[in-house]
């Protein structure tokens, strides 16, 4: 017997299904008969424990982000401080104070 296409269903499911004797009964007395398909997943939500994790990566990722900005960034600092220093042969200035990095050859 060939179905119709109406009747086919994605693979790995069945097809609801009414016993004879109750179709049998729904057609003698005129009473409607309900099919309760039962959608919900069956598997384990795995979206619900990734995005946490997901997050949690992307934080951790950006910690270590920062942290390598700012060493780079107090490295440059502190060759450009050097150079500085070392091409003003004297004390630095800077509003009244004197910093003299470095002794003078000539003592």
């Amino acid at each position: 017997m060939h179905r119709p296409d109406s009747f086919t269903t994605t693979p790995g499911t069945i097809a609801p299904h009414i016993p004879a004797d109750v179709y049998q009964r729904a057609q003698a007395t005129g009473q409607p008969v309900f099919i309760v398909v039962n959608n919900s997943p069956t598997g384990f939500p795995w979206q619900r424990v990734l995005i946490p994790f997901a997050i949690a990566g992307a934080v951790v990722a950006g910690g270590w982000g920062l942290v390598a900005a700012l060493c780079w960034l107090m490295d440059v600092t502190a060759h450009t401080a050097t150079v500085v220093a070392g091409a003003a042969g004297g004390p630095l200035g800077i509003g009244g104070m004197a910093l003299k990095l470095f002794q003078s050859k000539n003592k």
